[in-house]
């Protein structure tokens, strides 16, 4: 995978050194100004200290600035940042980059296996508002995810926006999922045991695929949605309890938005805004993972209630004391270890 570089100022190489030595080994001084900047949602759940300092980390550097900032250069600022927060992983034992025939041309994506023999494949979409993000912004997750659940992870570049705005992600998407299907026996995977999974915008691609594939002759075992995008046609209580402060602001969901569906018409097509197709039956088995202090966590909520309602086995993660984004900071984060595990964990047993 080819590495992105930085074009404007990114972490300032002093917190970077801070931040690279992980959570058991932050200054406990530093621990302690976290707690202080911590504050308890409407909810009453309480914002852990690592992701305290994480938001005001991102609110004073202009790193994570995206107003006026040019798309080539939010990209690169990601994925540089990303990569403070990289652990030391064990290596796989097949990482392979591969080609996808797409509708837009050949789409790249990487395969990742921990281990000589797979229980399953995932096919996963990574975040960055369908604006940034890559794989190699993703590379420390779907690693973390190949080696708990034993399969192979399939990571996928999808097109992004405004170069390509809506439809060309879900085209793509969709076309992966496809070629996961057809090739998976290939890999020695059981064509029953291949899940779609993604965070952020990844996750609204995973949901739309595990409903425009729910008719196919195969289906997810399993949509893992990790603090999905639902829908973009308005603001919940969310958007606006944590519009500042918190890493994903309700200013960059907006930049994101503009970026990927500027025609405001097609914002309520469930190809966009998955919670309002009209009916969600018969789709595959959801989790749901949602951080306390997200602002698209009302939204990922609806989803699951809306899941539940038609009859789709939905499990609901509430994973208060985090916030957007919390499946990158694993390195400093116990309890998004612990969420990133459960994760893990649930897609592992579907793949049983």
């Amino acid at each position: 995978m080819s590495q992105a570089t930085a074009t404007s100022p990114s972490i300032p190489a002093r917190v970077r050194r801070v931040l690279m030595r992980g959570a058991g080994h932050l200054p406990p001084a530093l621990l302690r100004l976290g707690a202080q900047f911590g504050r308890v949602n409407a909810d009453g759940e309480r914002l852990s200290p690592e992701m305290a300092l994480t938001g005001w980390i991102a609110a004073h550097l202009r790193a994570f600035e995206l107003a006026g900032k040019p798309v080539d250069r939010a990209r690169a600022d990601l994925t540089e940042n990303a990569a403070t927060l990289t652990e030391k992983l064990p290596p796989m034992a097949v990482e392979e980059d591969l080609e996808i025939d797409g509708p837009g041309g050949s789409i790249p994506a990487t395969r990742y296996r921990a281990q000589v023999d797979s229980v399953g494949l995932v096919v996963f979409f990574h975040g960055g508002g369908f604006v940034q993000g890559d794989r190699v912004s993703h590379d420390n997750l779907v690693r973390r995810l190949a080696l708990s659940t034993g399969a192979d992870i399939l990571s996928v570049d999808y097109r992004l926006a405004p170069e390509h705005p809506f439809p060309a992600a879900v085209d793509d998407a969709l076309a992966a999922w496809r070629f996961a299907v057809a090739t998976a026996p290939g890999w020695g995977v059981r064509t029953d045991r291949i899940a779609v999974a993604g965070d952020s915008a990844g996750g609204n691609l995973s949901a739309v695929v595990a409903q425009q594939v729910r008719d196919d002759e195969v289906a997810p075992c399993l949509q893992m949605l990790i603090y999905p995008v639902t829908d973009v046609t308005g603001k919940r209580d969310s958007r606006r309890e944590f519009a500042d402060g918190l890493y994903l602001t309700d200013a960059h969901m907006d930049w994101f938005i503009d970026h990927y569906v500027p025609d405001v018409e097609q914002r309520a097509d469930p190809w966009v805004s998955p919670l309002l197709a009209d009916d969600l039956s018969g789709l595959a088995p959801a989790y749901v993972i949602v951080a306390g202090f997200d602002p698209l966590r009302d939204e990922g909520i609806a989803y699951a209630d809306r899941l539940k309602q038609a009859g789709v086995p939905v499990t609901l993660d509430r994973a208060g004391s985090l916030i957007h984004a919390f499946a990158n900071t694993t390195l400093i984060s116990p309890d998004a270890r612990a969420a990133v595990d459960r994760i893990g964990a649930a897609l592992a047993f579907a793949m049983r």
